[in-house]
């Protein structure tokens, strides 16, 4: 695959200051000028000030540089219009009003970890020691970006953009509603659902475990409430445990762990869904703000007077 992992987003928010808290909090580790890092990622996110949050820009690995020559010919082919210079395509998806900037960067190298020892019926391979996950106390931090989810005011359109256009694989789909697209082994990097105004919906960080999960949870959660939107749970598409915060200019942050692994093209065999009711295995309700946000209305109008 020619492109192989999400590299920076650029998130604008009004609030700046407190959203940047925020991520501090969340485990990624503030890089100055706005910029944040993950732990394997390197700088993975920067804020900026605009006048209601939206994603900015968002940033894609390739290869070499004959990838980025291949992408400027196919999204000219779409009706696009690329600027391919000084090492960078940049172009803006109309669906979202991202611009996506495709750079050739390192992929994401990891030394294999020892997977977490389990009991279960008939097998006990852990003895006289406590589990591991509540015997950790330091802060969790994110380990890289996952996946962004979009809204999109021509949902149509944003698919072709990512798959005919960027190259992106298609791993699962709900017509008509989403479109799971990966650029890697994940097995979603970006997802495109329809809405009114476009919008981030989410973005999505990769932490050890569950247990990670559930600790980092509850560490964003002392002292704020106000940050709880859904979890925990377990995803039925891309199979994922997931939790949800919100930050304070109103975007959704995701803690994931165990998502599926698609190596072998041949072998995973993408499905189509009837509906949204897939979207979790287990879990609590979706609540109706995860659905349509709260703010939703009020980023409609301010589309409309700009």
């Amino acid at each position: 695959m020619a492109l192989h992992r999400l590299t920076t987003i650029t998130i604008g928010v009004p609030n700046l200051a407190e959203t940047a808290a925020y991520y501090a909090d969340f485990g990624l580790t503030p890089d100055g000028d706005g910029l944040f890092t993950t732990a394997d990622g390197g700088r993975q996110l920067r804020l900026v000030r605009t006048p209601t949050r939206r994603l900015v820009e968002l940033g894609v690995g390739a290869e070499d540089p004959d990838d980025l020559a291949r992408t400027t010919a196919s999204l000219s082919r779409l009706g696009h219009r690329p600027d391919h210079q000084d090492g960078a395509l940049t172009v803006r998806e109309p669906g979202t009003g991202v611009t996506v900037r495709i750079t050739v960067a390192e992929p994401i190298v990891r030394t294999p970890e020892p997977a977490p020892v389990h009991n279960g019926p008939g097998r006990t391979p852990r003895v006289d020691a406590r589990a591991s996950g509540v015997e950790r106390t330091g802060a969790v931090r994110p380990r890289k970006l996952g996946h962004v989810v979009l809204g999109s005011t021509d949902q149509e359109i944003s698919q072709r953009f990512f798959t005919e256009g960027l190259g992106f694989k298609i791993s699962d789909e709900v017509p008509g509603i989403a479109a799971f697209l990966r650029c890697s082994t994940d097995h979603h990097n970006v997802l495109v659902q329809p809405a009114p105004v476009p919008y981030l919906h989410h973005t999505s960080w990769e932490v050890g475990d569950v247990d990670e999960i559930g600790r980092g949870a509850h560490r964003m959660l002392e002292g704020h409430p106000e940050r709880h939107i859904w979890g925990l749970g377990r995803h039925h598409i891309g199979s994922n445990f997931f939790w949800y915060l919100k930050d304070p200019a109103g975007n959704f942050s995701e803690y994931y762990s165990d998502l599926d692994c698609i190596v072998d093209e041949a072998v995973w065999k993408p499905e189509d869904f009837a509906d949204m009711r897939i979207l979790y295995s287990w879990g609590p309700p979706v609540p109706p703000s995860f659905i349509e946000p709260d703010d939703l209305g009020a980023l409609m109008a301010g589309a409309h007077c700009a």
